[in-house]
């Protein structure tokens, strides 16, 4: 096997040695049971590194995350609740509304960064602290409870032991694909990440391709918070918290690359089994928490390691 080829297949190569080394150590790491909680974990922040993704692809970053799917989640909850409850009635507004905001959030964050030319990280991280602000003065702290037994049916109701929830995840991951692979949008991301000025000079409005970005990767922060909710049966301020962290590493991980031009939604997908499998194996075998976050670290630098070329990289930001 080539360099190039194991530097491409180098996460799925570690996904796969983590999987092994865990069962060997417990091998009730590898029962159904135990891949439906992985999946189940997975599912939320699947959906943020996806919308990562494409603005990683752009060669910018996206650090607002945490605010946008708070604001999404506890709007999303007090619309549901209002509008009848329970997805029987009315309160199924509440989906597409939900979405439609994520996508304005993204698009003002966009705005800021493009319009305003202040650097995306900083532009981004800003939008954050105000959705998360926002979040907390909405909910003045307080919990808000989608005990909807049909909404709560994404994770109760399973098909061959995994939840619904799981199957919408992959719709919405082959979705994604085929934004990346099959529109000019998708391209265009490609076109803008490997190199902005030589995509401005065949033509391309890269501030427009730019803004279009992060309100596509605002939808899929929506579908997270959807998804979060779901899982817990709660909205609040919270609800984002720690998306950051695992998104963005998920990516890096996958083997996106950081400068741009390089991955896609499948090493998402990747990445965020990584994290995942360390997190629940990690519990599994029975190590301390702090361990835990010691290896997961360990493990976290061993992949980007593995699956980065180093070589074509000049200066490390």
């Amino acid at each position: 096997m080539s360099r190039e080829k194991l530097i491409k297949w180098a996460p799925v190569l570690v996904l796969v040695a983590l999987v092994v080394v865990f069962t060997a150590i417990n091998p009730g790491f590898l029962t159904l049971r135990n891949l439906a909680r992985i999946a189940i974990a997975s599912t939320p922040p699947l959906m943020v590194a996806i919308g990562v993704t494409f603005i990683i692809v752009m060669g910018s970053i996206d650090l607002s995350m945490e605010g946008t799917i708070s604001v999404c989640a506890v709007i999303f909850g007090f619309a549901f609740m209002a509008w009848g409850g329970t997805l029987l009635s009315m309160a199924w507004l509440a989906i597409p509304m939900t979405l439609i905001l994520g996508a304005l959030i993204g698009t003002v964050t966009g705005l800021v960064h493009v319009v305003l030319k202040i650097p995306s990280f900083m532009a981004s991280l800003a939008m954050g602290f105000v959705g998360t602000g926002l979040a907390v003065l909405l909910t003045n702290g307080e919990k808000i409870f989608v005990d909807d037994d049909a909404f709560r049916s994404l994770l109760t109701e399973r098909w061959l032991g995994f939840p619904i929830m799981c199957y919408l995840a992959v719709v919405f991951l082959l979705i994604a694909w085929f934004i990346q692979q099959n529109t000019t949008l998708g391209r265009n991301f490609y076109a803008v990440g490997g190199g902005e000025e030589l995509a401005h000079a065949s033509g391309l409005n890269v501030k427009r391709v730019r803004i279009m970005g992060f309100a596509l990767a605002g939808v899929f922060y929506a579908l997270g918070a959807l998804f979060a909710v779901a899982r817990i049966g709660i909205a609040e301020s919270i609800t984002g918290s720690n998306f950051m962290f695992v998104s963005v590493t998920s990516v890096v991980v996958g083997g996106v690359a950081l400068w741009g031009g390089i991955g896609g939604v499948w090493n998402a997908l990747v990445g965020v089994l990584i994290v995942n499998v360390i997190n629940n194996g990690m519990v599994v075998i029975g190590l301390p928490d702090y361990l835990q976050d010691g290896m997961l670290g360990l493990l976290v630098i061993l992949a980007v390691v593995l699956s980065t070329d180093r070589r074509s990289i000049r200066f490390v930001k």
